[in-house]
């Protein structure tokens, strides 16, 4: 893993809330090609470190790299046509359009001709083609026509996912996409981003409160306390870091593994 092309990356990466250290001095290192996760804790800085990797918030200091280009400062828009998708805890989509038209907006929003009237009409095929191949990958293509507010919340988080896949992003920014979902719709769902990691040979970051989920599919796990890094490591290391289970893990890991692929970490 040393000699992998690191992807994404931190540099002292903070941000404070006045008197809070929401984020403290992160560096933090994303390899091409791995599925790392970021775990911690409730108030731990999760969420504030994922809206710094998506520009959604901007640093007290520190700096973001994508493939070697500072990105700190660029509007979120422009992480899209850099290669860089996100999810979020809660659902964004368009309820009042289909589920094949949410993915084709998408598409089209990072096309060439973008929204230009005078696209030619070969064009939108090509966009329709893009749309109907993620919607084939998250096997939603039976719903295609339906409206996405019919959606069952499994499949509205599954629209969302194809909605990042058409725009074809080398980087998957995946914020607690088990957030809201049945126990039972958990396995399935991750099977799903898995099979789109390995395949598409993506490099996916993800936040994740199911424990279960983050030691199965992980390739590195960060660990974060108080706002900074506390062990990075495989899910074997950091299952065994004597720091980890006093902070976060402690008994309640021995015991989710006995719990089965639903055990979720409050």
């Amino acid at each position: 893993m040393t000699e992998a092309q690191v992807i994404l990356e931190t540099r002292d990466l903070s941000r404070h809330f006045g008197g809070l250290k929401a984020v403290d001095g992160v560096n933090l290192q994303i390899y091409q090609g791995e599925l790392h996760s970021i775990i911690g804790p409730n108030g731990a800085g999760k969420t504030t470190l994922f809206n710094l990797l998506s520009s959604t918030l901007k640093p007290t200091r520190g700096r973001v790299f994508f493939k070697g280009r500072d990105i700190t400062h660029l509007p979120p828009y422009r992480m899209a046509h850099l290669g860089i998708g996100r999810s979020y805890q809660i659902t964004n989509i368009f309820p009042s359009l289909t589920v094949f038209e949410n993915v084709r907006v998408a598409v089209q929003a990072l096309g060439k001709h973008n929204f230009n009237p005078l696209t030619p009409i070969e064009q939108f095929q090509e966009y329709r083609e893009q749309a109907l191949e993620a919607l084939e990958l998250t096997g939603l293509t039976h719903v295609a026509a339906v409206p996405a507010l019919a959606l069952s919340h499994g499949d509205k988080r599954k629209l969302e996912l194809a909605i990042l896949l058409a725009q074809n992003p080398e980087l998957l920014l995946l914020d607690e996409p088990t957030s809201g979902l049945a126990g039972e719709d958990v396995p399935e769902f991750m099977q799903l981003i898995e099979r789109i990691h390995r395949q598409g040979q993506k490099t996916t970051v993800l936040v994740e409160h199911n424990m279960n989920v983050v030691m199965s599919l992980s390739d590195r796990i960060t660990v974060m306390h108080q706002g900074q890094i506390l062990a990075v490591g495989t899910p074997q290391e950091i299952s065994q870091n004597p720091e980890v289970q006093k902070a976060y893990l402690g008994e309640m890991y021995a015991g989710i593994e006995q719990a089965g692929p639903g055990g979720e970490m409050a």
